[in-house]
C-alpha cells in the first residue's frame, strides 16, 4: 500500500494526472504499477487501477489476475470497479475512501445515481436500437467451439 500511495503523491506533484496510484502484487512482489494519466494522455479511461491491470496482464501474459492482489491509493471508481471484477484478482485493498475523493473534487456519485435511472432519464440518453441484429455476434460466439471463455 505504501507504494500505491507513493505513486499517487508523486503523480499529484508531477501534474501528469489525478492523485491516484495502484499496484498489482503476485506472490508478494509488485508485478505492475499505474498512476492516473487521464489529463496527460487525453484518455478518460487512464485511471491508476486500469493502467496497473493492463500492465500486470501484459507482464503475466494473461487476461485474468487470479492469484494477485491490487493495492490502490483510493477506493475504486465505478469504471475501475468494473475493470477489477473483469480482471478477477483475489483481493483489493484501498487507502482513501470515495468520500475522501469527493472532498478533493473527484465525485463519482453522479455515475452511481445514473445507474439507478431509467435509460431515457439519464443525463446522457441511452436508446436501444436494432436489438435483433445485435444478437448475431452472440449467436456466432456460441457456435464457435474455439472461443476462449472469460
Amino acid at each position: 500500500m505504501h507504494e500505491a500511495i507513493r505513486q499517487a503523491v508523486e503523480n499529484a506533484r508531477s501534474g501528469k494526472g489525478g492523485p491516484f496510484g495502484a499496484v498489482v502484487v503476485k506472490d508478494g512482489r509488485v508485478v505492475a504499477a499505474g498512476t492516473n494519466l487521464v489529463t496527460s494522455s487525453n484518455d478518460p479511461t487512464a485511471h491508476a487501477e486500469v493502467i496497473a491491470i493492463r500492465e500486470a496482464c501484459r507482464v503475466l501474459g494473461t487476461f485474468q489476475l487470479n492469484g494477485c492482489e491490487i493495492y490502490t491509493s483510493c477506493e475504486p471508481c465505478p469504471m475501475c470497479l468494473g475493470a477489477i471484477y473483469w480482471a478477477r484478482p483475489d483481493r483489493v485493498y484501498f487507502a482513501a475512501t470515495a468520500s475522501d475523493a469527493a472532498e478533493a473534487g473527484f465525485d463519482d456519485s453522479l455515475i452511481y445515481e445514473e445507474l439507478e435511472r431509467p435509460l431515457s432519464n439519464r443525463k446522457i440518453p441511452f436508446e436501444p436500437m436494432m436489438r435483433e441484429d445485435g444478437q448475431e455476434p452472440f449467436r456466432e460466439w456460441k457456435q464457435n467451439s474455439d472461443r476462449v471463455r472469460y
